[in-house]
């Protein structure tokens, strides 16, 4: 007999009375996908006893466990698995550990059991290959990409329990764009739409009043729908936020006592921002109340990620604040030497931390704080050995201080990686300081990404399944259970075909997996028996192609919206454009008037984002090593698109097609990228220039490459007008400095028009741009 006549034949469904909500969504779910009209009953324990035609659905606590060992179901030794089984009544049972594991068993069901015969597949006892999948900074739930048109969050939460996530974050604000106010020319304000703090969605008695009431409750009534979603699904809701973060000045003209630290950045930021001094009783009360008071509205919430020192947020008297160690009157006096005050700053982060742990830890005992350790590199060795009971890390690698990088590039073993795709491997080192931490009860969750940020921002659904694999299992090899995927999933109505979270769920359920047997698998599901070799030599073709690819600091991460890179012209004096005709992308750039990256791409405020030397090295090795594989691909894929439709194969047709228009994004975006760095070397190398000859060089270096990206925006204009898949991230209603909109076209045409119509100005930059002053007296 196969599973689904089982199913269609369940009288009964048993859910414990005292239970989880997934259990209750299973159960309707399950129903209906066999056309089973069974009731849906509630017990207690006493009623799990195996009966002809029925199923049970639960969440086994160690109670329900030994009643159940008795009636011969058997069970995993470990803590984390999810089992599915029919014993001699054939009574079915659907069981798991942990509730976010059970929507996962669920779907295994559903998708790969319903066709099978029952000896065949049942019973199915899986353990998990980690503990905590937790998603942080997720760009389409709670981030800067939440604007992104036709989100379905349903269904976009319901995929992370389906894929094996166990924590999601769900503050996230209602609006476009935050309350925080700005002040003209400047870019702050904005940076203030993600991670939004706790002040967002309630106030406490210190803060009543500062923002207004419609805005707090449009804010709470999200984050209260979300984490309702990720309960119906198993998932455990929490927070990210960015904290201590700077508070409105009519708080502080009320309370002048209470000013903490400037946490805003002098360059970025035209009037200073504070936040509340966390060294004073009344300001702890204060963060005790808004968290009480948010958790009593959400109970179950089971985290808060702090992030801080940057975008408006800081602890006091730590080094890497922009504007170097400050903070309120209680913490230490002046003129103490820099390790007196990297000590008494490490304990008020560590008191603070303990503080808010605390206070959830009264509606729900096992709330955990998480950190990351990056911004807090004076202050790590005295932050170290306090670290302890729920007060956990997130990072890239615990061996490293600050924003330090020792992973090598899958294939340039002289460039270092940090957070991306291409930090694919985990050093045996790692494992002793992540132990350490263990035996204090405090995790570490080893941050890897397999979606478009810190890759292909703002491409969706780009394909590179051995990279996210090779860090899976470098991840097991070393023993490490608890992870955070860093960027969001791709939703999976725009991405039909999302190879790499696929990927994950297959290592999720198995950490024995053979990669190459599960693309097999995977392009066998998506093409079918004829053309699944196929669809794997694409994919072959694309990954090489994205390994041949060199990193270029912030363009590769998000930087290719956030500094409008797609729109913006590249020509050889980017200052000779009036500045009329740059609004209409300068508007909507992560810039304030006086950065040098509105002339100068190699600069970002006083940071060099990419030296002469790199972009020299780069532009060669993408030359030499990318297109090849990645143009085959291309041909490839729409190859065998045109062949499965002349066949009237639709289900490969639909399948090439998507990876065909994919790639030519890939394509793309790799171009302006590629492009950007040229014009970094050649503006550069002209300037620095000798001799004519070498003057000659880079000129046609520069005119060669606007050539190619003028047709790349033709390119890209052809994609978006063709394209009948979603491949790029478009908000649903306005371009912010974060995401594009319904207008990319058009702007894509202004870049051309400037493009042509500069592209014979001499090569220029003004080191001095920093310092223009508008109605200059002087």
């Amino acid at each position: 007999m196969k599973v689904s006549e089982v199913l269609r034949q369940v009288r009964q469904v048993r859910i414990p009375k005292k239970g989880f909500p997934v259990e209750e969504t299973i159960a309707k779910e399950l129903l209906g996908s066999c056309d089973n009209r069974a009731d849906v009953i509630k017990v207690d324990d006493s009623g799990f006893v195996s009966e002809e035609g029925t199923l049970y659905i639960a969440v086994v606590p160690k109670g329900l466990r030994a009643r159940l060992d008795h009636q011969g179901l058997a069970f995993s030794s470990q803590d984390d698995w999810v089992s599915i089984n029919s014993d001699v009544n054939q009574c079915l049972w659907l069981l798991s550990s942990k509730p976010y594991f059970l929507y996962t068993g669920f779907t295994q069901l559903i998708e790969h059991f319903l066709k099978k015969k029952v000896a065949g597949v049942l019973p199915w006892m899986q353990e998990m290959s980690f503990s905590v999948e937790k998603s942080t900074f997720d760009l389409f739930l709670t981030q800067y990409a939440r604007l992104i048109r036709d989100f379905d969050r349903e269904k976009y939460i319901r995929e992370y329990a389906r894929l094996g996530f166990t924590h999601i974050e769900v503050n996230a604000l209602a609006s476009s764009f935050p309350w925080e106010k700005g002040v003209p020319g400047e870019f702050y304000a904005d940076f203030y739409t993600y991670c939004p703090a706790l002040d967002q969605f309630v106030s406490s008695r210190l803060n009543q009043g500062i923002y207004p009431a419609e805005y707090l409750e449009s804010n709470l009534k999200l984050l209260k729908d979300n984490a309702r979603l990720a309960l119906k699904y198993g998932l455990v809701p929490g927070l990210l936020c960015f904290e201590p973060r700077s508070v409105p000045e009519t708080l502080l003209e009320k309370y002048p006592t209470l000013r903490g630290a400037r946490v805003d950045h002098p360059f970025r930021s035209f009037k200073p921002r504070y936040n509340l001094s966390i060294a004073h009783p009344i300001v702890q009360k204060h963060y005790q109340e808004l968290l009480i008071k948010l958790m009593k509205e959400v109970p179950e919430l089971g985290f808060m990620t702090i992030w801080s020192n940057d975008s408006g947020a800081g602890f006091e008297h730590t080094k890497s604040l922009y504007v170097g160690r400050n903070g309120g009157a209680f913490l230490i006096r002046e003129w103490k030497d820099d390790e007196a005050i990297a000590e008494v700053a490490a304990a008020n982060i560590i008191r603070f931390f303990a503080l808010l742990r605390d206070a959830g830890s009264r509606i729900n005992p096992g709330f955990r704080i998480v950190t990351r350790l990056e911004s807090f590199y004076g202050e790590r060795d005295h932050l170290w050995p306090q670290l302890e009971e729920r007060v956990d890390v997130e990072v890239n690698s615990l061996l490293v201080k600050g924003w330090e990088s020792i992973y090598p590039h899958p294939r340039y073993s002289d460039v270092k990686v940090v957070g991306s795709a291409y930090q694919n491997t985990l050093m045996d080192k790692e494992t002793g300081a992540m132990n350490e931490l263990n035996s204090r009860n405090s995790r570490s969750y080893f941050y890897h990404a397999f979606g478009c940020h810190t890759n292909h921002e703002p491409l969706l659904g780009i394909p590179f399944p051995w990279l996210t694999f090779e860090k899976l299992q470098a991840f097991a090899e070393q023993g490490v259970r608890t992870l955070a995927h860093v960027g969001g999933i791709h939703p999976p109505d725009k991405v039909p075909y999302a190879v790499n979270q696929e990927i994950f769920r297959l290592f999720q359920l198995n950490p024995s997996l053979d990669i190459e047997e599960a693309v097999q698998k995977m392009a066998l599901r998506y093409a079918g028996r004829a053309n699944a070799d196929d669809l794997v030599e694409g994919w072959r073709l694309v990954e090489q192609a994205i390994r041949a690819f060199i990193p270029l600091s912030i363009y590769s991460h998000y930087g290719v919206v956030w500094q409008r890179l797609f729109v913006r012209p590249l020509v050889p004096d980017i200052d000779r454009i009036p500045e009329s005709e740059r609004a209409y992308y300068e508007s909507q750039m992560c810039t304030s008037i006086h950065n040098p990256n509105r002339v100068d791409l190699a600069q970002d405020v006083l940071f060099e984002l990419v030296t002469k030397d790199y972009a020299h090295k780069a532009f060669l090795r993408i030359d030499a090593n990318v297109w090849t594989p990645l143009e085959s691909a291309i041909s490839f894929f729409k190859e065998k698109k045109e062949e499965a439709t002349s066949t009237g194969d639709q289900k490969a047709a639909s399948v090439f097609e998507d990876q065909y228009f994919r790639a030519r994004a890939l394509k793309c975006l790799y171009t302006t990228l590629r492009n950007m760095a040229v014009w970094i070397y050649a503006v550069q190398e002209y300037q620095d220039a000798g001799d004519p000859s070498a003057g000659a060089t880079a000129r046609k270096l520069l005119d060669e490459m606007m050539e190619k990206e003028i047709r790349n925006c033709r390119e890209l204009i052809e994609l978006w007008n063709e394209s009948p898949i979603e491949w790029m991230i478009i908000s649903g209603t306005e371009e912010t400095p974060f995401i594009h909109a319904a207008n990319f076209a058009e702007l894509l045409e202004k870049k051309i028009t400037l493009m042509e119509n500069h592209r014979k100005d001499e090569p220029s930059l003004d080191p001095d741009y920093m310092f223009r002053l508008a109605d200059n007296p002087y």
